[in-house]
């Protein structure tokens, strides 16, 4: 009983190459949306303006979606003046917002006031708004509000 040495043979091994794998796996590629939708969720409800106002109702339509983030001014019953989410002094106003017109595409801007500020306000902050400017002012209102017409 003796040690034997099993010859194998290795018939065809150089001529016979690796066949390209031909499934994909998606397990990684999963992942990776799993974890951007998460990202995604989380950060979206910060995108939006955070400033709390108390916007007048009207029966007016939405205006159409903008392929650039809209820049917006609101006007709250404190008195600041607030870009997005970033406080500004009234004599900083028109010159912040001209550096910021030169960089953007649009004229547009959103203006958002409380109900409870007074007419005149809003007509000085527009005209600072015109001055800097921005020829396009939408101003921002909650829909549902009172209709001006005989179905109303």
């Amino acid at each position: 009983m003796g040690a034997g040495v099993v010859k194998r043979s290795h018939k065809g091994r150089g001529r016979r190459r690796s066949q390209p794998m031909s499934e994909i796996n998606v397990t990684p590629f999963v992942d990776v949306m799993l974890v951007l939708l998460i990202i995604f969720m989380v950060a979206a409800p910060l995108l939006t303006v955070g400033v709390p106002l108390e916007l007048p109702k009207t029966a007016a339509q939405a205006v159409p979606a903008e392929p650039e983030e809209p820049l917006s001014v609101s006007v709250t019953t404190d008195g600041p003046i607030m870009v997005m989410t970033t406080e500004v002094p009234e004599a900083e106003l028109v010159t912040r917002l001209r550096a910021v017109a030169e960089e953007r595409q649009s004229d547009k801007i959103y203006l958002r006031a409380d109900g409870a500020i007074p007419y005149a306000r809003i007509m000085e902050v527009m005209g600072a708004l015109n001055a800097a400017g921005f020829n396009n002012i939408v101003l921002v209102t909650e829909a549902g509000g009172p209709r001006m017409d005989a179905d109303g």
